[in-house]
């Protein structure tokens, strides 16, 4: 049997912006008891004080890709070109970071009264997120520019909208143009992003406004064998070995080192848990099962994924480092 290693390569696109419009929780699920110091949740206070005026604006640095650089540019695109699912991502204020600092800390302190005190996404939203006030300040602000607003993250970290380039130009004061960098086409905001003064307290950036997309960082091996009849890996060793004398490892591995080995047997298997990958491919579930079958795991039935896409599905993306 071969096992491509491209199962090392194709991630999912399921909750692919679940860290940024679900809700930032630590690890588990959430207790329906806070500790006390949680049970009572003063509201968050508005930051945004001063009436709007497009006129007085600051720039909102480091929003430019490396790559959208003159040499490469080859002009603005066109004025209806779709601008979908942007987030403008919100900045908590210097004390909710603090307390977020200090709270995350909390939560693997064995002698805090916050130790393993899960929150909900709402109340983390309630306690770090952004003041209500502010929320619907900078959705309205959005929508007189034409935007359409889909959501507010559970986490009052990130609103997502639509437009067009055109009402991109008008509310950000930048525009996006095509770039061909490295042979390939993209396109990108060409210069820093510029927003109402008014709105800077909460204000921290924009993103998506390019399509440059991650690269993989992993490098292809080869295929690699192993025998139905003995169990033996066949060229397994030059296969797995990465650079720096680094080994990848399977299921049992990980059991041993993390010992989940006593949770497998007490019968933890994931049933019924999801998983949220941000990611710009789908998966190939033929790697799973493939991957499956080599470790000699079951496979088919409740053994396979249900893959749910937040968004438009972007298919199987091959990095072409690989032959199908």
């Amino acid at each position: 049997m071969k096992l491509h290693s491209s199962i090392f390569r194709n991630s999912l696109l399921f909750f692919a912006v679940i860290l940024l419009l679900g809700a930032p929780r630590a690890a588990g699920q959430a207790t329906a008891d806070t500790s006390a110091s949680f049970a009572q949740i003063s509201a968050v206070p508005a930051r945004i004080t001063q009436a709007i005026d497009e006129t007085q604006l600051v720039r909102l640095k480091g929003n430019v890709h490396p790559l959208a650089r003159p040499e490469f540019d080859q002009g603005a695109v066109e004025d209806w070109q779709p601008m979908n699912r942007m987030l403008l991502l919100l900045k908590r204020s210097a004390e909710q970071q603090l307390a977020l600092d200090q709270f995350m800390l909390d939560l693997q302190n064995s002698e805090s009264p916050n130790f393993h005190k899960w929150l909900t996404p709402q109340q983390f939203g309630a306690q770090f997120g952004q003041a209500d006030a502010d929320i619907q300040t900078v959705t309205s602000w959005l929508q007189s520019h034409g935007f359409q607003v889909a959501k507010v993250s559970k986490g009052k970290i990130a609103i997502e909208f639509s437009g067009t380039a055109s009402q991109v130009k008008s509310a950000f004061h930048t525009e996006i143009h095509k770039f061909v960098a490295n042979g390939e086409q993209h396109w990108a905001n060409a210069s820093d992003l510029q927003i109402p003064a008014a709105l800077a307290p909460v204000v921290h950036g924009l993103a998506p406004l390019n399509n440059f997309r991650p690269k993989p960082m992993h490098r292809i091996l080869g295929e690699f064998t192993k025998s139905t009849a003995t169990g033996e890996l066949k060229s397994a060793k030059p296969e797995f070995t990465t650079s720096g004398g680094n080994f990848a490892i399977g299921p049992t591995d990980f059991a041993t080192i993390y010992n989940v080995g006593p949770l497998w047997t007490a019968g933890t298997d994931g049933t019924n848990q999801s998983i949220a990958v941000a990611g710009v491919s789908n998966i190939n579930l033929q790697d799973v099962a493939d991957f499956r079958t080599l470790f000699g795991l079951p496979t088919g039935g409740t053994n396979t994924p249900v893959v749910v896409i937040d968004g438009a599905d972007p298919g199987i993306i091959n990095d072409g480092s690989e032959s199908e």
